[in-house]
Parts: structure tokens; sequence; C-alpha cells
């Protein structure tokens, strides 16, 4: 252990971001809703359990089927603009409890955001929740060819980390997320904000004021 740091050498921590640093999904939910009324498309709940974890490109297409790229471009940049003006001055009212405080407590560790998505939301909740000077690399859906599941954002952080994949913590809300994160072959937390118990993981947490997040975090060594 680092004197005064509560996280072994050598460990990253990389966060998902909706569900994650940020309590989005429920606006995220009210968003599509209202903006699949403007077509005449009534969002299911069914519809709404899809897009958990999903890029915006994939979400269009399984919310509104076959369209030009450029369309579902579009779709997805108007839904998130709406997003955004729903929760403008709101960021850090619905940051997941605890999280400022841990951010602080770890902030000597190497941490990453990963997520999938769009760049305008990623800045709109870095910058508009005080979190950006936190994190050493930022990633998010557009700077990958493929979106989680697969694990490529989560080895994108760790080169930018300069750690070993095995080295890297990931919090992660979703089940594409968790599977994304195992296939780079990284440790992962649940937070359980979006769903229930997460399996796939090695600790669930509904926050980060959980004690049993500290305890687990102490308890991880690095590998060689």
């Amino acid at each position: 252990m680092r004197e005064g740091a509560p996280l072994a050498r050598g460990l990253a921590l990389i966060f998902d971001m909706d569900g994650v640093l940020i309590d989005s999904n429920p606006l995220h939910r009210a968003a599509w809703a209202a903006y699949n009324r403007r077509f005449g498309l009534e969002t299911t709940e069914a519809m709404q359990q899809s897009m958990y974890g999903k890029r915006n490109d994939e979400i269009v297409r399984n919310f509104f089927g076959d369209l030009p790229e450029e369309e579902v471009m579009a779709r997805g940049a108007a839904k998130e603009k709406l997003y955004r003006e729903m929760i403008a001055g709101k960021v850090e009212s619905i940051l997941v409890p605890g999280l400022l405080t841990f951010l602080e407590m770890y902030r000597a560790a190497p941490m990453a955001v990963a997520t999938n998505a769009e760049p305008e939301n990623v800045a709109f909740i870095l910058d508009g929740g005080g979190l950006r000077k936190y994190f050493r690399a930022v990633l998010d859906g557009q700077q990958v060819q493929h979106a989680k599941p697969d694990p490529e954002i989560y080895l994108r952080a760790a080169q930018e980390l300069a750690v070993a994949p095995d080295n890297c913590i990931v919090f992660e809300d979703s089940h594409s997320g968790i599977q994304a994160a195992r296939a780079a072959g990284m440790r992962v937390i649940g937070l359980c904000t979006t769903h229930g118990y997460l399996p796939g993981t090695d600790c669930n947490v509904d926050n980060f004021m959980n004690g049993d997040l500290s305890t687990w975090l102490a308890a991880q060594t690095c590998t060689a």
C-alpha cells in the first residue's frame, strides 16, 4: 500500500459513466420515451431494458429498424440533446451517492472513464459534475470501433493508463459492460443502480458509500 493511499501500487480504476458516476438512467428512459413519441412510437418497458449499456447506434436501430447511417447518428444526437436539456443544472444532484468522496480518496491512483456514451454527454457530465480533474484518460463510444460488450474500450483505457488489464478494476452497472470488462481480463465491481445483483462481478455495492467497497479494494493486490 502507498502511504496515505487505500489502493495497492500498480492498480488502476476504470469507470463506466451512466449508472456508475451519475444515476442518469431514469432520465435517459424519460428522454427516449419523449423522443420516440415524436415518431409516434410508444416506448415499452422491454425497449427501455434493451437500451442499458448499449451505444446509441445500436439503440436507434433496435427502436427504428434499418436506417441510413446518417439518420441513425442524427436521431441519436437529437435524443442526447433532449437528455442534456433535461438534466441541465442537475448534474451534481444526481451523482451516485458517495462518488466525490470516493474519487478524492483514491485520486492518487490512475483512473479513467470508459463509456459507450456520446462525447457531448461525457463532456457535459464530467464538466457539470466537477469530475474531469480525477481522470487521466477519458474514452467515449465514438473513440472505438466496437462498443461494449466488446472489450476494446477497456483495453484502450488500460493502455492509456499504462496499466496491465489484470491490474485494472472496473466499475459497471450493466450486463454488457460487465461482459466487456471480463473479456478484457479485468476485475469488476457491480454498481446496483440499474439492476439488482449483477452476476459475473467480484463485488456488488449499491453506491460508493458502501463499506464493503473499501474493504474489498484494500484486499486487492497487484499481479507481477
